[in-house]
C-alpha cells in the first residue's frame, strides 16, 4: 500500500518539536528589490516555510514568480515556467504565474453589454477576442505593496486601482490580491475587488506548473489530472465556448477518475481537442460557486510524487496544457520551452460568462464586492 505523506504530517511533528522546544513555528515573509520596469520599480516578495515550500511574488503583474516544493527524495524544486528576471515578464509576456484581469480568458470579440450599453475591450487574441483582460491588463502593470507580514501563516498583501473606462471597462475598480503561505503547504491567494459603477470581474491566478521541476526534458505530460466535474464547456474555432455544458461522460474530457495527461491530448478524432491544439477548455465543475474554497483539480507527478491540488470558490477551472508554447520562449535557467511543458489550472467564472446568460455572471455592483480564493495545496505521494 502506497503511503501519502502530506507536509500537514510534518508540520505535526515539527509542531511537537517546537512546543517541547518551547518555540513557536512561523513562516517567513521578506521584500527585496527586483529591479526596474519602464521606470517603476519592481519588487520580490517571498513567503517561507518550515517544510520546504517558497513562493516568490512579483509586483509586477502581482506575479507568482517561483513555487520551490519537496519530492520525495525530500529535494525542494522550482515547479512554476517563468523568468529568472523581472523585466522578462514585461518584454516576453506569456501569463507565466501572473494575475489576469479584469476578465480572465475570452470574451467574444471584445464586445459585451452591462444595463442595455455596449462595451469594447482591446481585441488581443488573434485580432478576434478580447483574452486576459486585454490590452494593458493587471498582469502588466506594477502592484502597490500593502503589507507583507511573518507569522504562523506568512502573508504579502498588494493592491491595484484600475480607473473608469481602464481598457474599455466600466467602473473604478480597487483592487487587492492577497498571498498567503501556512505550515501545511497552502498557498493561498485572494482576489478582492469593489467597484463605483457596475462592472464586470473575473480574475485568477495563470501558473504553469511542472511537478517534475521547471525545465525537466520529460515535460508535464505524464503528469495524473483529476478534475471533478461532469461537464465542460466545449468552444468553436476561434475558443469561445457555445453556451452548451456537454458532460465529459465517454470522452477524452474525462477526468473524474485520476488520468494521465498525455492519454487523450492528441486525439485528433475530438473536435474539441482540434480546436485548442489540446486541453484548453473549462470545466463545470460540480461543486459550482461556493463560499469557501473546494477541490477543482488534483495533479500529481508519478516519479517526484509531487501533488498539487487547487481549491477554489469559483464554478470553473480552466485546464490548459500549454499547446501554444512553441520553443521560441527562453525561460529560467535558459530552458526552451515547448508545447505540453507545462499545465495551467486556473479557477475562475465561465469563458465569455458576459455573453452567455446560462453561465454565472460575472457582473458586479457598487456595495457588493468581487472576491475569489483560491489554494494551491502541495503534498507529497511517497
Amino acid at each position: 500500500m502506497r503511503k501519502v505523506v502530506t507536509l500537514k504530517t510534518a508540520l505535526s511533528y515539527a509542531l511537537a518539536l517546537s512546543l517541547a522546544s518551547g518555540t513557536a513555528l512561523a513562516a517567513e515573509a521578506s521584500r527585496a528589490p527586483a529591479g526596474t520596469i519602464d521606470g517603476a520599480a519592481v519588487e520580490t516578495l517571498t513567503l517561507t516555510n518550515g517544510q520546504g515550500v517558497t513562493a516568490k511574488i512579483l509586483t509586477y503583474g502581482a506575479t507568482l514568480q517561483s513555487l520551490m516544493a519537496p519530492g520525495k527524495d525530500g529535494q525542494s524544486m522550482d515547479v512554476l515556467l517563468g523568468y529568472d528576471d523581472a523585466k522578462d515578464y514585461a518584454d516576453h509576456p506569456n501569463y507565466f504565474g501572473v494575475t489576469v484581469g479584469r476578465y480572465a480568458n475570452r470574451i467574444a470579440g471584445g464586445k459585451f453589454s452591462l444595463d442595455g450599453k455596449a462595451y469594447q475591450l482591446p481585441v488581443n487574441d488573434n485580432d478576434v477576442n478580447s483574452l486576459h483582460g486585454g490590452g494593458k491588463g493587471f498582469d502588466k502593470q506594477v502592484w502597490k505593496v500593502v503589507s507583507v507580514k511573518s507569522g504562523p501563516t506568512a502573508k504579502a498583501v498588494l493592491a491595484l486601482t484600475s480607473p473608469d473606462g481602464d481598457a474599455g471597462y466600466p467602473g473604478k475598480l480597487d483592487v487587492t490580491v492577497t498571498y498567503t503561505l501556512d505550515e501545511s503547504g497552502n498557498l493561498g491567494i485572494a482576489f478582492d475587488a469593489k467597484t463605483d459603477k457596475p462592472t464586470i470581474v473575473n480574475m485568477t491566478n495563470h501558473a504553469i506548473f511542472n511537478l517534475a521541476g521547471e525545465g525537466s526534458p520529460e515535460g508535464a505530460l505524464g503528469h495524473v489530472l483529476t478534475i471533478p466535474a461532469k461537464a465542460f464547456t466545449p468552444v468553436d474555432a476561434n475558443l469561445i465556448p457555445t453556451g452548451e455544458l456537454k458532460p465529459v461522460d465517454g470522452s477524452v474530457f474525462d477526468f473524474r477518475m485520476p488520468r494521465r495527461v498525455a492519454d487523450g491530448i492528441r486525439d485528433g478524432r475530438d473536435q474539441q481537442i482540434v480546436y485548442g491544439r489540446g486541453y484548453d477548455h473549462n470545466w463545470a465543475l460540480d461543486k459550482g460557486a461556493t463560499r469557501t474554497p473546494e477541490l477543482a483539480a488534483r495533479l500529481e507527478d508519478p516519479v517526484s510524487g509531487r501533488v498539487l491540488e487547487v481549491l477554489t470558490t469559483e464554478p470553473g477551472v480552466q485546464f490548459y496544457a500549454g499547446n501554444f508554447l512553441d520553443g521560441t520562449l527562453v525561460g529560467k535557467g535558459g530552458h526552451l520551452y515547448r508545447m505540453g511543458d507545462g499545465i495551467a489550472l486556473e479557477p475562475q467564472k465561465f469563458p465569455d460568462a458576459p455573453n452567455k446568460p446560462s453561465f454565472l455572471s460575472a457582473r458586479v455592483d457598487p456595495g457588493k464586492p468581487y472576491h475569489h480564493q483560491m489554494i494551491y495545496r502541495l503534498s507529497v505521494k511517497r
